[in-house]
């Protein structure tokens, strides 16, 4: 499977946060990946080539964005930015020429929990104890997942 990620660059107590966050609460992936804004998921490996001449013709610059809301959706919990969600849903449809059911909503998971209960309590803590969090955008990344491996395809720095 395919998929294509914006790198979060982050202030360094931000960046722990979340890989803390991440670790604790979604162990498999944070061991995995470190926190990012995911464009393209699980695509299949035929669209490599298709994928790679998007990713290759994107020209947006470097941009920021501001995480201030912690939401919680189903068992999951996930960090959404504010400003910079439009640049992102952007590159998303620059990506995605099909657009996706539900609609592309850009946010860094942060954990999966057991119950909604316990990620509704995880989310208001981590609401008032980290945010905001701001940061910047400036590379994407073309990966492949096999098993429990990424491998990076290419990357592209923005403004490039």
């Amino acid at each position: 499977m395919l998929y294509v990620v914006a790198w979060p660059v982050l202030g360094e107590a931000d960046d722990t946060a979340l890989r803390r966050l991440r670790a604790q609460y979604h162990s498999g992936e944070a061991a995995l990946i470190g926190p990012h804004f995911t464009l393209v998921f699980g695509a299949a490996d035929d669209r490599e080539a298709e994928l790679r001449a998007a990713f290759e013709s994107v020209t947006r610059r470097p941009f920021w964005f501001q995480i201030d809301r912690i939401v919680r959706s189903d068992l999951y919990l996930y960090a959404e930015p504010s400003d910079g969600a439009a640049e992102l849903s952007a590159l998303y449809d620059v990506l995605n020429p099909d657009p996706g059911n539900p609609p592309f909503e850009p946010h860094i998971t942060l954990g999966r929990f057991g119950s909604a209960a316990e990620a509704e309590q995880v989310a208001r803590i981590v609401g008032r104890q980290n945010l905001p969090m701001t940061g910047r955008i400036e590379e994407l990344s073309l990966l492949r997942r096999t098993g429990d491996t990424l491998e990076t395809l290419a990357s592209v720095r923005l403004g490039a």
